[in-house]
């Protein structure tokens, strides 16, 4: 697998669940708390850092090791949680990003003032 795509990934999450007899408990309300607790240790890793250790924990290995495995656990579970749900993740994403874009527009630059107006 040269190329990972959600549904592949989402595919080989749900075997893996599978062929351990998991699915009883990957209810919406247990996959949620499930990453609720993973977001959760996401930002333990950052809890004591200030603003440029954070910037810089990729450059240590041993920290960046643990920050991608805590990304992999939140992707993992909202995945899941997605699947049951019949959620597209990606439809979702775009959808809201669209609403976003329409609540939030880009501000107009300011109107030039016209230098003589004040004299």
């Amino acid at each position: 697998m040269t190329e990972l795509d959600v549904a592949e990934l989402q595919r080989r999450l749900a075997a893996f669940a599978a062929a351990r007899d998991w699915e009883q408990y990957h209810t919406p309300k247990n996959l949620a708390s499930a990453l609720s607790v993973e977001a959760s240790e996401l930002v333990e890793t950052f809890q004591w850092l200030t603003p440029e250790q954070s910037a810089r924990i990729m450059d240590e290995p041993e920290a960046a090791h643990r920050v991608a495995d805590e990304v992999a656990d939140v992707l993992a579970y909202l995945l899941q949680f997605c699947e049951v749900l019949g959620i597209d993740p990606l439809r979702a994403l775009a959808a809201k990003m669209d609403r976003n874009e329409k609540r939030f527009p880009v501000p107009s630059p300011p109107e030039p003032q016209d230098r003589h107006s004040s004299e």
